[in-house]
C-alpha cells in the first residue's frame, strides 16, 4: 500500500513509513540522527555545527531523490522536448531553506530539529553558499531554474562548477579586498557527480582535410590538448510540485592525472602539469580578462561548458532512441548572454564533423536549435575574441564561423547589393583594426529569436546595439526574429523565504495561491486604505528594519536608527550604476547640516552594498569613496545620527536576502539607455520599498505597472541622453551652473573624506569633470528635488503606506513565472509536463539513471 501525505512528499510502504521520504517528527529525528552517523562519521559529542548541518541538509536531499528520479525517468520515458538553459553564471543562493519551502515541510523539520536539541537558523547559517555568479545575470538563472521546475517544464541548466566561485568581499580601511572563495572547502551535500557521463573537449592543435568513404570532404579536428568535463548534478526543484529538473555544472580533468614516466625521471612537477592545466579552466569565476592569458582562460571556460554540455544533449537525444536529424525538435537551446554563443559553432563542428551531416541541413538544425537571450547595452560586455587567440585555441571553430560568415554575406548582398558599409557592420568579423570574432553576431545569426530583457532594452537593442540585424530579418525570408521577454523574479525566494512576516500577512488576506500566481496580489489593493492593514503593514516593515539594524551593528559596531528612512543601494559596482551620484546626494545632505546644524531633516540611513571587478580601478575607488564618506558622517556629532551611511561587505545571495525587505526606498538611479532591466527593482519593489529611479531598464515597466504617482522619477530619458551626447556634452558647464554640485565636488576635491590627501579621488573627480560618460552632473539637480520629494512623502505615513501597498499589489508582472511562459509559449515551444511521484520502493527497484 502507498500513501501521500498532504504535501505528496512522504511515503508508506506496507504501513511502515520510510527514514529516507517519511515526514513525521520522529522519522525526521531518526534521519537527522542517522545521517550525523552514517555520512558524517560523527556523533553528538564531537559533532560540529557544520556536521548537523550537512546531515539536515541530507536528511532533506533524501526527500528530493524521490521526486528528481522520478522526473528523470518521466522525461526519458515520455521523450519530451528539454530546455536546456546555457549560461556562465549560477547564482543559486543557499539551497537548504529554500528547498524546505519548496517541499512544504518548513514547520516538520523545525520542529524535528528543535526536539533534537537544535537551532534550525544557526543550522542555516552554517551553508556556504555556491558562489558560482557574478550579479544579476547569474541570479536571474537560478530564478528561472525554479520557475520552470515550478512551471513542471523540462529543463536542465547547463554551466561551469567553478572551485572557487566570486571573490569573498573584505573591506579593509574603506578598500574592497578580494578572498579566496572557497565554497567548496566543507564539501556540498546538494550535487552528485556524473562520471559515467564525463564528455571530452578539444583545444588547440589543427585540422585536416580528408575524403570520406562516400566521397564527400571531411575535416578531422587534430587537438593540441584534450580536457575531461565530469558533471555534477543538483536538483532544482519547484514549489510544491513533484517536478525536480538537474543543473548540471562541469568540472574541468585531465584525462590522465598523473604521468607515471616524468615521475620516474625525476620530473615532479612534470608528472602533476596536465592535470594543474585542465584543472584551471574551472578553477576561479571569470578570471581577471585584461591579460591576454586572462582572455584565453576565460575563452576556454566559455568553450569547455558549452561543448560538454552540446555533446551531452546529442548523447541523451540517440540514447532516446532518437536520429541526430530531430535534434532541434528534443531540445530548445537558450544561450543567457553572449558568452555560451560559441554553441552556434560547435554545434555546427558536431553535426558536420562528428555525425556527419551536410552543411545546409546542419545549419537548418542549428538555428532551429538556439535562441539568444541579450542582457547588455554596454559594448564592451558584447564578447569580441582577437581572430589569432581564437584560432590558436579553436582552429576548426574559426574555419566553420568563417563558412558561416561568407554564406550568410552572400545572403546579405542579394538584399544590400554594393552596400560595403552594411557588410562590414553584420560580418562575423570585425576588420575596422585588431581583426575580432564577434560573438553576439554570431549568435543572432545562429538562432531562431534574439530577445531583449525588458521593453526600453529590446527597443535600444533592435535601435543601437543590433540595428544592422533588425533591419536585415525585418524584410526578406530570414528566420531570425526579436522580441522581447521582461526579467522577473521568483516570489518564493525573495518574498516567502526573505520576508515571511509580510508572506505571512499577505497571505491572511488574499490566501496563498499569489505565490504562484503573482497577478493574485492585486487582491491587496482592497486593504490600501485600510487603517488596520495599513498598520499591520508597518510593523511589518519595522520589524524587518530591526532586524536588518540588529544585524549591520552586529557585524559592523553600526548603530543606525530603525525609524530613519532606509535608503538602499546595493548591486554590482559600476560607473553606469551610479553610486557615486548617490554619493553626491549624501554629501550635499551633509553640507547642509554642516551649515544649518538644526535643519529639519528626515532621518535616513543610506546602505550601500556590491563588489567591484578586481580590475575595475574606478568601481573600486567608489567603494573607497563610499567607505570615506561614511566614516566622515557617522563619526561627526554635529549629524546627530540624522544621516548614517553603511556599507555591507561580501553582498551576496544570504547577505541580499535580510536587506530587500528592509528597504523604504529602492536606489535605481542607472543613466538612462545603460541598465538591460534590472532585478534588483523587482525585489525591492516586490517587499514594498518606493523606487527612485531613471527610466531605464524594467524601470519602465515597474512604473507603468504601480503607477507614477507610486514611483519617484528623475533624470533624463534615454533619448534625451541620446541628443545630449550627439549635441556635445561639456560636464564643467553644469558644475559651473549649480551651486550644491560645486559644492559637493570641492568637498570631495578639498581633502575632507581623505584624511587631507587631495590626490586620492582626483581620477573620480578628472573623469567626472573631463568626461562624465555617464552624465551624473546633468541628473544631479533633478535627483536633489527627487529625493526632497521623497523626504516630503516620507513624512506622511498613512500616505506612504499606501503607496508600499500598491508597489507591492501591481508587481504581479514581474514573476520569473510569466517570463518562462513566455519564453516557453513564444521561443522554444515546450508545453509542461506532468510528474508522478511514484512509491520509493518501486523507484528503487525499477529505475536506472
Amino acid at each position: 500500500m502507498v500513501e501521500n501525505t498532504q504535501s505528496n512528499l512522504a511515503v508508506t510502504v506496507t504501513g511502515v513509513e520510510d527514514d529516507r521520504t517519511g515526514l513525521s517528527i520522529p522519522t525526521l529525528r531518526r534521519a537527522l540522527a542517522d545521517n550525523l552517523f552514517y555520512l558524517q562519521g560523527k556523533f553528538p559529542r564531537i559533532a560540529t555545527p557544520n556536521d548537523y548541518y550537512m546531515a539536515l541538509a541530507y536528511t532533506v536531499r533524501d526527500r528530493l531523490l524521490q521526486r528528481w528520479l522520478s522526473t528523470i525517468r518521466t522525461y526519458l520515458e515520455q521523450n519530451v522536448k528539454v530546455v536546456s538553459y546555457l549560461s556562465a553564471e549560477f547564482l543559486l543562493g543557499p539551497h537548504l531553506e529554500n528547498n524546505l519551502i519548496n517541499l512544504g515541510i518548513y514547520e516538520q523539520v523545525q520542529q524535528a530539529v528543535t526536539e533534537s536539541g537544535l537551532d534550525l537558523p544557526t543550522l542555516l547559517a552554517q551553508e556556504e553558499e555556491p558562489g558560482l555568479g557574478n550579479g544579476g545575470l547569474g541570479r536571474l538563472a537560478a530564478c528561472y531554474l525554479e520557475s520552470l521546475a515550478t512551471l513542471e517544464i523540462p529543463a536542465v541548466g547547463y554551466g561551469l562548477r567553478y572551485e572557487f566561485g566570486i571573490f569573498d568581499q573584505e573591506i579593509q580601511e574603506g578598500w574592497q579586498v578580494e578572498i579566496t572563495d572557497k565554497w567548496l572547502q566543507y564539501g556540498n551535500p546538494w550535487e552528485i557527480a556524473r562520471p559515467e557521463a564525463a564528455q571530452m573537449v578539444k583545444f588547440g592543435g589543427h585540422t585536416e582535410v580528408y575524403t570520406d568513404n562516400q566521397g564527400a570532404m571531411r575535416v578531422n579536428w587534430i587537438p593540441g590538448q584534450e580536457v575531461k568535463g565530469i558533471p555534477y548534478d543538483t536538483p532544482i526543484l519547484g514549489y510544491r510540485v513533484n517536478t525536480a529538473n538537474t543543473l548540471r555544472l562541469w568540472k574541468a580533468e585531465a584525462p590522465e592525472s598523473f604521468d607515471f614516466e616524468a615521475f620516474n625521471l625525476g620530473d615532479y612537477y612534470g608528472s602533476v602539469d596536465a592535470k594543474i592545466v585542465s584543472e584551471n579552466i574551472t578553477k576561479v569565476l571569470y578570471p581577471n580578462d585584461e591579460p591576454l592569458q586572462g582572455k584565453q582562460l576565460r575563452l576556454q571556460q566559455q568553450y569547455f561548458f558549452v561543448s560538454c554540455a552540446l555533446q551531452d544533449m546529442i548523447r541523451i537525444h540517440l540514447r532516446r532512441g532518437n536520429p541526430i536529424e530531430t535534434f532541434h525538435e528534443k531540445f530548445a537551446v537558450q544561450l543567457n548572454d553572449t558568452h555560451p554563443s560559441i554553441g552556434v559553432a560547435e554545434l555546427m563542428r558536431l553535426l558536420v564533423d562528428e555525425h556527419g551531416m551536410g552543411w545546409e541541413r546542419a545549419w537548418e538544425i542549428t538555428q532551429q536549435t538556439f535562441g539568444y537571450t541579450n542582457h547588455t547595452l554596454l559594448p564592451e560586455a558584447l564578447e569580441k575574441w582577437p581572430l589569432d587567440l581564437f584560432r590558436r585555441l579553436l582552429p576548426r571553430h574559426l574555419e566553420i564561423i568563417y563558412e558561416i560568415n561568407r554564406r550568410f554575406l552572400d545572403q546579405v548582398r542579394i538584399q544590400y547589393p554594393d552596400d560595403h558599409e552594411k557588410l562590414a557592420q553584420l560580418s562575423l568579423i570585425d576588420e575596422s583594426g585588431e581583426r575580432y570574432v564577434r560573438m553576439a553576431h554570431l549568435a543572432t545569426v545562429g538562432s531562431h529569436t534574439i530577445n531583449g530583457v525588458a521593453e526600453l532594452h529590446t527597443q535600444l537593442l533592435q535601435a543601437e546595439v543590433l540595428q544592422p540585424f533588425a533591419e536585415l530579418f525585418a524584410v526578406g525570408n530570414w528566420r531570425q526574429t526579436f522580441t522581447n521577454v521582461t526579467n522577473g523574479v521568483t516570489p518564493r525566494r525573495w518574498v516567502a523565504l526573505s520576508n515571511p512576516r509580510l508572506t505571512r500577512l499577505i497571505t491572511s488576506k488574499i490566501g496563498d495561491r499569489w505565490l504562484t500566481h503573482l497577478d493574485d496580489l492585486r487582491q491587496l489593493e482592497t486593504f490600501a486604505d485600510d487603517p488596520a492593514f495599513q498598520q499591520e503593514w508597518r510593523q511589518v516593515k519595522q520589524a524587518v528594519k530591526e532586524d536588518l539594524a540588529n544585524r549591520i551593528y552586529k557585524q559592523q559596531g553600526i548603530a543606525i536608527n530603525p525609524s530613519s528612512l532606509f535608503d538602499i543601494q546595493v548591486k554590482r559596482i559600476h560607473e553606469y550604476k551610479r553610486q557615486h551620484l548617490n554619493v553626491l546626494h549624501i554629501i550635499t545632505l551633509y553640507d547642509r547640516l554642516k551649515q544649518n546644524p538644526n535643519l529639519d531633516l528626515v532621518p535616513r540611513t543610506f546602505i550601500f552594498g556590491g563588489k567591484a571587478a578586481p580590475g575595475y580601478v574606478m568601481a573600486k575607488l567608489m567603494i573607497k569613496l563610499i567607505n570615506s564618506v561614511a566614516e566622515t558622517v557617522n563619526n561627526d556629532p554635529t549629524v546627530r545620527d540624522r544621516v548614517k551611511v553603511v556599507f555591507i561587505p561580501d553582498y551576496n545571495v544570504t547577505n541580499s536576502q535580510p536587506v530587500y525587505p528592509a528597504a523604504d526606498l529602492s536606489e535605481q538611479i542607472s543613466t538612462a539607455g545603460k541598465e538591460a532591466s534590472g532585478t534588483g527593482n523587482m525585489k525591492f519593489s516586490l517587499n514594498g520599498a518606493l523606487t527612485i529611479g531613471t527610466l531605464d531598464g524594467a524601470n519602465v515597466e515597474i512604473r507603468e505597472e504601480v503607477g507614477a504617482e507610486n514611483f519617484f522619477r528623475f533624470g533624463l530619458s534615454a533619448d534625451e541622453v541620446a541628443q545630449l551626447k550627439a549635441g556635445g556634452y561639456t560636464p564643467q558647464y553644469y558644475y559651473q551652473s549649480n551651486v550644491l554640485l560645486k559644492s559637493a565636488i570641492d568637498l570631495i576635491d578639498s581633502g575632507l573624506f581623505s584624511g587631507g590627501d587631495r590626490e586620492l579621488f582626483r581620477p573620480l573627480i578628472n573623469s567626472l569633470m573631463n568626461e562624465d560618460p555617464y552624465l551624473l552632473f546633468v541628473d544631479y539637480p533633478d535627483y536633489i528635488e527627487c529625493q526632497s520629494q521623497v523626504s516630503r512623502a516620507y513624512r506622511d505615513s498613512e500616505h506612504w503606506t499606501r503607496m508600499s501597498i500598491l508597489n507591492v499589489a501591481r508587481m504581479g508582472k514581474f514573476s520569473s513565472d510569466r517570463s518562462i511562459r513566455e519564453y516557453s509559449d513564444r521561443i522554444w515551444h515546450t508545453p509542461p509536463v506532468k510528474v508522478e511521484l511514484e512509491a520509493y520502493a518501486q523507484t528503487k527497484a525499477g529505475l536506472s539513471v
